[in-house]
């Protein structure tokens, strides 16, 4: 089951809350999200505002896919090569 996605905005607030001198368990069930999600939050963008965090966002989402068309092209490739030597 996916668990619900938060948008670099709403993470960068409830990182900020943290910054303002809120408790953990407090921000955790407030905003619903698990102690070890808020922990990698902190790991991962602790200090960016929310347009950096954005930003970070799209070229995230832009090398996955670069990675999936890298992958699709590999595979083909390969399945080229050993077509090929067959005919050979």
């Amino acid at each position: 089951m996916k668990g619900k996605r938060f948008k670099p905005e709403q993470i960068s607030v409830i990182l900020q809350a943290y910054d303002n001198g809120k408790d953990v368990n407090t921000i955790v069930r407030e905003y619903g999200v698990s102690r070890a999600t808020f922990y990698k939050w902190r790991q991962n963008y602790q200090g960016m505002d929310s347009k950096s965090l954005k930003h970070l966002k799209s070229l995230e989402e832009e090398n996955r896919k670069l990675k999936h068309m890298y992958a699709e092209l590999a595979l083909d490739h390969q399945l080229a090569k050993e077509i090929i030597e067959k005919k050979l």
